[in-house]
């Protein structure tokens, strides 16, 4: 096993023991019942497909990461997704992994309040818990790692699949490989982001994506993910078949997060006064947080 895959068995043993531990003092029948009356999730999917003005962008409200080590550590993320949300961004994704992104539930539903864009959770999930507490914090979508699912014990991601659905979520199925494509359109994904980074090296490829969509089938809605920080990178990912593109670090670390998104879209900056008004969504009870740990 490569260190990486190392890092990776450790933050799914993680994200499994902390979410266990929420578990314990909100079972998962009373966390579906929590979830029960909310609103319909916002649809992930059909908001990043790609329309007629080109590619879409997933905006990422990120403070650290195990590779590029504090990033923004201080970040508003209720700032922050107003920010992307008034530069044209499709959807907002957020760290919710405390140990190693220094994310919580509490940046997500701080962003579920500010914008009325579809949120997704990006952590380590892969247990039926983890995706109904997405849904109670108000999250439209989850992310699904095909990597994170072949350690022993995990479930099969047909199962975690059907589990989002029921729970009226989005599910973005992460692949890195043509293999793993392949095991993610023969479970039915049908919104799959391929992660340029290489898990072994942590280098980006930037003919992966062009490489690994070769295992999916057409009408797949696709997401180009890692290394992508500018207009060119997104013409790119454009030519090579994508849908949208998900981008953290570039717009996280951007002294203007407005004009970035705006940039990445090849649209003309906006003044404050054109920008329009985000309307904020009905806080979710304490209750349905569940708890943080880490």
């Amino acid at each position: 096993m490569t260190s990486t895959g190392s890092f990776l068995a450790r933050a799914v043993a993680d994200a499994r023991s902390d979410a266990e531990r929420r578990a314990e003092r909100l079972p998962l029948d009373e966390l579906r019942a929590s979830a029960a009356g909310l609103p319909a999730a916002r649809g992930l999917e059909a908001a990043v497909r790609r329309g007629p003005n080109g590619p879409k962008v997933i905006a990422e409200v990120k403070r650290r990461s195990p590779s590029k080590g504090d990033i923004r550590v201080d970040l508003d993320p209720a700032a922050l997704a107003t920010a992307y949300a008034a530069g044209g961004a499709s959807a907002v994704s957020v760290l919710t992994e405390p140990r190693h992104f220094a994310g919580s539930p509490e940046d997500l539903l701080a962003v579920r309040s500010a914008v009325d864009l579809p949120v997704l959770r990006k952590d380590f999930v892969t247990t039926a818990y983890q995706v109904w507490e997405a849904r109670a914090w108000g999250a439209d979508a989850v992310l699904l790692i095909v990597a994170a699912l072949a350690w022993a014990g995990q479930p099969a991601l047909r199962d975690l699949l059907e589990e989002t659905a029921a729970a009226g979520l989005d599910a973005l199925v992460e692949v890195h490989t043509v293999a793993e494509a392949e095991v993610a359109a023969a479970a039915g994904a049908s919104l799959v982001g391929v992660n340029a980074r290489d898990l072994a090296t942590l280098e980006v490829d930037p003919n992966r994506f062009a490489e690994v969509r070769r295992g999916l089938p057409a009408g797949t809605v696709l997401v180009a993910e890692s290394g992508i920080s500018d207009r060119a990178g997104v013409r790119a990912a454009a030519d090579a078949g994508a849908d949208a593109v998900l981008v953290g670090e570039a717009l996280v670390r951007a002294a203007d997060p407005t004009g970035a998104v705006q940039a990445l879209l090849g649209r003309p900056r906006r003044s404050e006064t054109d920008r329009p008004p985000q309307a904020a969504t009905t806080p979710l009870p304490a209750k349905q947080m569940g708890g943080t740990d880490g």
